[in-house]
């Protein structure tokens, strides 16, 4: 009775979201919504896949008992690793593209980032944890050459660690650019590495099996930091020695990116990530909270006039562009390579997949909806003022707030004034990318709470701390995986490099993928049309072609187990990822509105060059744009063809097996029985 009244309450407020056309929608139905549909969804659906289409089982040793080396492979007690594992996969895209898609009203974004999360997102990492756990964790490249074919795995491999580099370099970006103006930031996250460090040796050798001992004193700290953080800010001789430029901090960023990957995990990566799932998930907890204490409206429309694909934050039409700006929160391809990299090497028993693979997602698609609630309940001019760029909307304020009127969201430009000077900014016109609206969001709501209008700057930038915490967790994480990649690559060529556990492989790996993904930073920093600058309009697409990967090995997997009845679990989410990727490179490609199109868009400046309308003083950057845009559309064409490639691949071998001329091979490891005793917690990483 008690599920069916949840299921019931969270029908009738995704009814009152979906139908409801008043003046303004309480933002109270959007956490009612999310939170029954996401109880409902683990209860039933996540148990579904664990005993019938999986079938779970505790009585087989996973790859963190059998390999137990103390560096990558360590039993790590359930509640650390999901802390682990959330704040690996919760990066910008649940921050960031809920609160780009709200230009296209509340209802199709929310509708995505719940069922999304619950039919594919969830179902993605699950499954593809469990599938790394039972081959001794390898990744989803090495997975795909092994389960669809020879040829088609190397070309993932490759397109893997293609995309990976893109969006490590992008993510690396937009920590940068969160720290560049905030001391108060810098400070707290560079105190979470000593911290982290702190607590790693304290449960391994001071207090081993402690967990509680060791969460209460992280995070004490972590808390004191965040706090102190504005202390020093507020400090001109501390705030000098914390605000740093782009380079100081891109090169710091590298190297902490290098020892997370080359420390081992118990030392730095996991206690670091736990406790930072600390802050994330308690900031989110705490907006939800504020949510349903001040009550807010949301603001927004359900569907704005922008669906049509004439949207001043970016242009394209509800379909594919909401389902691609909107990844993470409902099913993003990086989580696959968390799924099939760090955790599966550390995770204690099978059916802990369930609630590490299946519910740290459903935690973050619960950030994607308050997100989209912060963007949402803000005034629908300002949302558009922060986030339209001048080309679109007018270089001066007079002139933005007119245009941004006259599409029926009223606002002047003494309003903008008194936003920015309350959130102690100098103007907050034209801040595109997302983050800021978001920080402002989150401050109206909090500030709504607690200190009023005189504490929204506090609230802000303390906002603008957290999604550069939140960001940060994804860079250490996926650098650690990056370097499993290329050991895996490499140990085709020469073995030794292989092993995950030879520390010259480990040293120079890690060195290899830095370097990579460090390079492209470096360029960004520097050059504000080169680096990763230039393949920055490529993370969507590329994040949603990783998805549609992780969904054709997951679906041949588990043709090969024998599950073909229920393989529509998995089939149903790969063909729409394919579908949605497929229409979004393709547009992307060869659109003609220039906005939307690569080449169309170099094509408008290559006729302005030869028309004669650029000046002599900007020829140069014209150049460099028309490369630029090149370049993205021929590497979403390569990306594009890579996943078709293996698409094809895995229908042959689709069509073997279910027409039975060829035997399915799996390549799992053979069972071995556990040697743990049952509630056994693991040794390095806690027993309570």
């Amino acid at each position: 009775m008690i599920w069916v009244a949840l299921g019931a309450l969270g029908a009738a407020a995704l009814g009152k979201i979906a139908l409801d056309r008043g003046e303004s929608l309480n933002a109270i139905w959007f956490v009612i919504a999310a939170v029954c549909c996401y109880l409902v969804a683990y209860r039933l659906y996540s148990a579904f896949l664990a005993a019938r289409l999986l079938a779970l089982d505790d009585t087989r040793a996973t790859p963190s008992e059998r390999h137990d080396d103390g560096r990558d492979f360590v039993p790590t007690n359930k509640w650390v690793l999901f802390g682990h594992h959330f704040a690996a996969i919760a990066g910008p895209g649940p921050l960031v593209g809920p609160t780009l898609a709200a230009q296209f009203g509340y209802l199709p974004g929310t509708l995505w980032l719940i069922a999304g999360a619950a039919f594919a997102g969830c179902v993605q990492d699950f499954i593809i944890l469990f599938c790394s756990i039972r081959r001794d964790g390898k990744s989803i490249g090495q997975m795909a050459r092994e389960e669809v074919s020879k040829r088609g795995g190397f070309i993932a491999q490759l397109a893997v660690l293609a995309i990976m580099v893109i969006l490590l370099g992008v993510v690396a970006l937009v920590v940068v650019n969160a720290l560049k103006s905030s001391p108060w930031a810098t400070f707290t996250l560079a105190m979470t590495i000593p911290i982290a460090l702190l607590v790693g040796v304290y449960l391994r050798f001071v207090r081993p099996g402690r967990v509680l001992e060791g969460s209460l004193m992280g995070v004490g700290l972590i808390l004191f930091v965040v706090f102190a953080g504005q202390w020093v800010a507020d400090s001109p001789s501390w705030a000098r020695v914390f605000t740093l430029g782009g380079v100081p901090l891109a090169f710091a960023i590298i190297v902490y990116a290098f020892a997370a990957s080359a420390l081992p995990v118990w030392l730095l990566l996991a206690p670091r990530d736990y406790l930072s799932a600390f802050i994330k998930a308690g900031a989110i907890f705490a907006l939800a909270a504020g949510i349903l204490f001040v009550r807010p409206h949301v603001l927004m429309p359900p569907l704005t006039r922008f669906i049509d694909g004439s949207g001043p934050v970016f242009a394209g039409k509800i379909f594919p562009f909401c389902f691609i700006t909107i990844a993470c929160g409902a099913i993003s391809g990086f989580h696959s390579l968390i799924s099939s990299g760090t955790t599966p090497k550390m995770i204690l028993r099978e059916s802990h997949a369930r609630f590490i693979g299946y519910g740290a997602m459903l935690l973050e698609s619960f950030v994607g909806v308050m997100a989209m609630v912060a963007a949402c309940a803000m005034t629908p001019g300002v949302y558009f003022a922060i986030n339209s760029p001048p080309s679109i909307v007018g270089a001066t304020p007079d002139a933005a707030a007119a245009t941004i009127s006259g599409w029926g969201f009223p606002l002047t430009a003494q309003t903008m004034a008194g936003l920015a000077h309350a959130v102690g900014e100098q103007t907050l016109w034209n801040r595109a990318g997302g983050a800021p609206s978001l920080a402002v969001g989150m401050a109206q709501i909090f500030s709504s709470t607690i200190g009023g209008e005189r504490l929204l700057s506090i609230w802000y930038h303390f906002a603008i701390m957290f999604e550069a915490l939140f960001i940060l967790t994804v860079l250490d994480a996926g650098t650690r995986v990056g370097r499993f990649m290329v050991q895996e690559l490499g140990g085709r060529v020469w073995k030794p490099f292989g092993r995950t556990g030879w520390m010259p492989g480990v040293l120079f790996s890690s060195a290899i993928i830095v370097g990579m993904w460090g390079y492209f930073l470096y360029q960004g920093v520097v050059d504000p049309l080169g680096g990763i600058n230039s393949l920055w309009p490529l993370f969507g697409i590329s994040n949603q072609l990783l998805a549609a990967v992780a969904l054709v090995v997951a679906t041949t997997i588990l043709l090969k187990m024998g599950r073909t009845r229920w393989i529509w679990v998995t089939l149903l989410p790969m063909a729409w990822l394919v579908i949605i990727t497929m229409t979004a490179s393709y547009q992307k490609i060869f659109d003609g509105n220039p906005r939307i199109g690569f080449l169309a868009y170099a094509n408008v400046l290559v006729a302005q060059i030869a028309a004669g309308k650029i000046p002599a003083a900007r020829l140069a950057d014209t150049q460099r744009l028309i490369f630029n845009q090149r370049l993205d559309a021929t590497v979403t064409a390569v990306l594009a063809l890579m996943v078709i490639v293996l698409i094809v691949e895995a229908l042959v071998q689709w069509y073997a097996i279910l027409s039975s001329r060829r035997a399915p091979v799996l390549h799992e490891s053979p069972y071995v029985q556990t040697q743990w005793p049952a509630g056994y917690s693991g040794a390095a990483q806690g027993d309570d």
